[in-house]
């Protein structure tokens, strides 16, 4: 029952956060363990470990000069506030009052050279490159950093499309020959349709055990009942 439970909450994430681009779908892997650390003990748990689809998503034009769509492996780097670097394939990007490009929460996305800085002085059109750099008109203000995992599972999901590289083995690398695409962006790679079949699936196996649970405790309940009846 805990298993179907992180499988409902699991599925409850990707439900909520299929609009959000570039999103990648969390799945659940089951496996079974014992039930206590005796190597003889006859019963065993089922656990829920949650891993991560990123598999590419589909390419949607929006025609917005700051959105950018990576085609490929990569990710783009992201400033949070309390300084800590995050990842995400959410590429719908916009210009702060002081000319920064920043994600919709506000942090500043990472060029090579920092965070990347326009002048919202000027009213010259935005373009990006294939390879990521960034010119307003005539003048190149940087080239956005795009980096890859040798093992993105290792990755730790955060709210919002992001991910964090807590574990010790995780180190960026650049990616040499990004392919970007401007004004596109990147859907989430879950499908509202299934994971609601997927919903209902993992609710019929709550209910399931749990009537099995009932039933057993009834048959408990009976017979600490007819054997402590001494008559």
């Amino acid at each position: 029952m805990n298993a179907s439970a992180r499988w409902q909450e699991v599925i409850s994430e990707n439900l909520a956060s299929a609009s959000i681009p570039g999103f990648k779908k969390q799945g659940v892997s089951f496996d079974a363990v014992q039930a206590a650390a005796i190597a003889q003990s006859p019963f065993t748990l089922t656990r829920a470990t949650a891993t991560t689809s990123f598999r590419q998503g589909e390419l949607r034009a929006t025609g917005v000069k700051t959105d950018a769509a990576i085609e490929g492996p990569g990710f783009f780097e992201i400033q949070l506030s309390n300084g800590t670097t995050a990842y995400t394939r959410d590429g719908e990007f916009q210009i702060s009052s002081q000319g920064q490009l920043v994600t919709k929460q506000g942090y500043p996305v990472l060029g090579e050279s920092g965070p990347i800085q326009l002048d919202p002085s000027n009213t010259a059109p935005i373009s990006l490159s294939s390879t990521g750099e960034i010119s307003q008109g005539t003048d190149l203000k940087g080239k956005l950093k795009i980096v890859n995992f040798d093992h993105p599972e290792l990755l730790t999901s955060a709210s919002g499309g992001y991910f964090l590289a807590i574990n010790p083995n995780l180190q960026p690398t650049d990616v040499r020959q990004p392919s970007l695409h401007q004004g596109f962006l990147e859907v989430a790679n879950t499908s509202p349709v299934s994971e609601m079949a997927n919903l209902i699936t993992t609710m019929r196996a709550f209910e399931a055990n749990q009537r099995v649970m009932q039933m057993q405790d009834e048959r408990m309940g009976r017979a600490i009942s007819e054997l402590g009846n001494a008559g």
